[in-house]
């Protein structure tokens, strides 16, 4: 049986390479397509076993390694020109377009949905809200292509996989399809127990807009309690310009590190709206109580006043709201710890294969288990 695997693009690893990187160790004979590969040579080995990446066209426009995400446009076509006649089973890892590809009733394809395309759904809104003149304009009729193409080639994927039940709902609201839910892996065996914790509380994230890192920080200037930020972007210079003298700004930092910092801290903070969020469940398999907008995905691992506590608002109030009833309460960092094994690779890879191996045999009715 020959398989493909598709993912969007290959520029970075966080979440979805490490749901890819996952499913290449479950079916490392199968080829992988991208529309571009931007991976260092060290991150293909961790992610893909150092594999080759069949590229798109886009690979290989102007500029492209820095502005490939200008020729949006153009995914659409890029994406359905890839030639996938040859393979029996297709699983596409999709954010955005990777869902598209071309196939037909001999082949199987099922989609891993790490989210249906946000910038052209529900986020639409808030991506064209400031833009003016024929800048807007062409965003918009773009993004309202995206959307109509979107919905349409939904009905190339026989069986969707979603993330979390926030993206099951979404995919059964803007495709009207049904979708399983198996949730993302989490190296729980990195990851480790430690039961005492320190006073200090930490965040690791991009430092980017939508993840709220700058109003964590804007709610611990007010409370005055320790705060440690990991992790680098965009607003990394704007974040440290307003920090006080209680914050410490590590920037990025190794895994390494990160571990050791969410196994001391008393518990990790999470403003962002996410479709699932890996890292939250990352620190409480250090047994670290997490401190979260109780928005979206959050709410398939995080369980209230067991594994943390929400926030309702991305305000710096309502942050330390919360906080201060998380400091009211008592929390079992073991039971923390515990839970989160329920989200570990070796649950995603048994649970993934067997739906692959069960959609098989109802279509060929023979998937030989390994």
């Amino acid at each position: 049986m020959k398989i493909a695997v598709v993912h969007d693009w290959l520029v970075t690893n966080a979440g979805a390479e490490k749901v890819l990187s996952e499913i290449i160790h479950l079916y490392p004979e199968a080829d992988i397509f991208a529309l571009v590969d931007f991976l260092s040579e060290e991150e293909r080995k961790e992610i893909i076993m150092g594999k080759e990446v069949h590229t798109s066209f886009i690979q290989y426009l102007p500029f492209s390694k820095h502005i490939f995400r200008n020729y949006l446009p153009l995914f659409p076509m890029a994406i359905e020109r890839f030639d996938l006649t040859a393979y029996d089973l297709i699983i596409s890892s999709s954010w955005a377009v990777a869902k598209g590809v071309k196939t037909s009733n001999k082949q199987l394809h099922v989609n891993y949905c790490h989210t249906p395309i946000r910038y052209a759904w529900d986020l639409y809104e808030e991506y064209t809200k400031d833009l003016r003149g024929v800048k807007k304009y062409v965003v918009q009729k773009t993004l309202e292509y995206l959307r109509r193409w979107d919905y349409r080639v939904s009905s190339r994927v026989d069986f969707f996989i979603a993330n979390s039940h926030f993206v099951k709902k979404r995919i059964a609201t803007n495709y009207g399809r049904d979708a399983v839910v198996i949730y993302p892996p989490v190296d729980t065996h990195a990851f480790t127990l430690r039961v005492n914790k320190e006073e200090f509380y930490v965040t690791v994230s991009r430092l980017v807009p939508y993840k709220k890192v700058s109003m964590i920080v804007k709610a611990f200037n007010k409370s005055g309690k320790k705060l440690v930020v990991i992790g680098s972007g965009e607003e990394q210079q704007y974040i440290a310009s307003i920090a006080q003298e209680n914050i410490t700004i590590l920037g990025w930092q190794k895994r390494e590190l990160i571990i050791e910092y969410m196994q001391r801290a008393r518990a990790f903070v999470y403003a962002a709206e996410e479709d699932f969020g890996i890292v939250p469940v990352e620190a409480m398999a250090c047994g670290t109580p997490v401190i979260a907008y109780g928005v979206g995905g959050i709410r398939d691992s995080v369980i209230e006043n067991e594994t943390g506590v929400f926030f309702t608002e991305q305000t710096p109030d309502s942050l330390n709201t919360a906080i201060e009833t998380f400091e009211s309460r008592y929390f079992d960092t073991i039971a923390i710890s515990k839970h989160a094994k329920k989200f570990s690779k070796e649950i995603f890879q048994n649970r993934f294969k067997a739906f692959i191996c069960a959609k098989l045999d109802e279509r060929v009715n023979g998937c030989k288990s390994s």
